[in-house]
């Protein structure tokens, strides 16, 4: 599908892809690429980027808003090593994967419906989940709807919101990706991060993105967070939530103490989900929203041995 150019059309819906060269000086990051075609009905099918690395039970690892796989640099190795097959994908939109142009082209039941549609394509089951972010606005979705898809559920500075307000600091960071006239991933990224990150690790955040024309969901995913009662996705929110409360397998909560958007929202997950009980649940000191970054080979040293437990 498409060619190696930089602008295909497969209907009306412009799609961007990323030209390779731009991932030609991505530092640490060794890993083979993948690809799947993810079709939607509305658009076509959709190129989605993902890296699988190792063999043993299946570990995902779910970045959100406005990353991509490179997040995970710091963690794979070691999660490999521990013996698992690690699959990491880019979502749609991010990274290496295809990118709609059209902001209106995104919503979240679409988002969802993709990432299902990337489960099937792999065919992932008895999985190992961590989710960040938008990871686990996403997955937590699909860990309530298919349960018996997930063996354990690692979350960290996310949320399933349903409709019940925003943060002063959320909102202040939703008017800023809807108006600002630039949207620096790269620096973004850095100012969610406790620790500095390297001007080669910044550009690394820039790569997917080679002109504004590029962040279309990276700049609509801050309006999706249903944060009032009927807004898209709320109602579905609520349900999730119910059927989490059923939640019986292992489900961890690891959040960091340095994170002024998702601060707190580990409490609801500790009290709702009966599989959360009786977990090492813990906040990490010196992790800002990026924890991966800040704390990747601790947070992987963590999750390989509650995965393994």
């Amino acid at each position: 599908m498409g060619t190696a150019s930089e602008k295909y059309s497969m209907s009306p819906v412009e799609i961007l892809r990323t030209p390779d060269a731009r991932f030609e000086s991505i530092p640490d990051y060794p890993f083979r690429p993948n690809f799947v075609d993810i079709v939607d009905i509305d658009i076509g099918a959709l190129r989605q980027h993902y890296l699988d690395e190792g063999s043993g039970p299946a570990v995902l690892l779910m970045h959100g808003e406005p990353t991509w796989s490179f997040l995970y640099r710091k963690m794979i190795p070691v999660l490999v090593d521990a013996g698992y097959r690690v699959v990491v994908p880019d979502l749609i939109g991010f990274g290496k994967s295809d990118k709609p142009a059209d902001r209106a082209i995104f919503s979240y039941s679409r988002h969802v419906a993709w990432l299902r549609g990337f489960l099937d394509a792999l065919n992932l089951r008895s999985i190992r989940l961590f989710a960040q972010d938008w990871g686990g606005l996403l997955s937590l979705r699909i860990v309530a709807a298919e349960p018996d898809r997930f063996e354990k559920v690692a979350i960290a500075n996310t949320g399933l919101p349903d409709g019940r307000g925003l943060s002063e600091a959320f909102a202040a960071w939703r008017a800023f990706a809807r108006s600002s006239p630039e949207f620096p991933i790269g620096r973004i990224v850095a100012g969610g991060c406790a620790k500095p990150l390297g001007e080669r690790e910044i550009a690394a955040y820039d790569a997917p993105f080679p002109d504004e024309r590029y962040k279309a969901a990276a700049r609509v995913f801050p309006s999706l967070v249903p944060v009032e009662p009927m807004a898209p996705g709320a109602v579905d929110n609520m349900a999730a939530w119910r059927a989490l409360e059923h939640f019986q397998k292992p489900f961890l909560t690891l959040f960091s103490d340095q994170d002024p958007v998702t601060g707190g929202a580990e409490r609801r997950f500790k009290e709702s989900i009966p599989g959360a009980r009786g977990q090492a649940h813990a906040i990490l000191s010196g992790g800002g929203h990026f924890l991966q970054e800040d704390l990747g080979v601790d947070l992987a040293d963590r999750l390989a041995l509650y995965f393994a437990l």
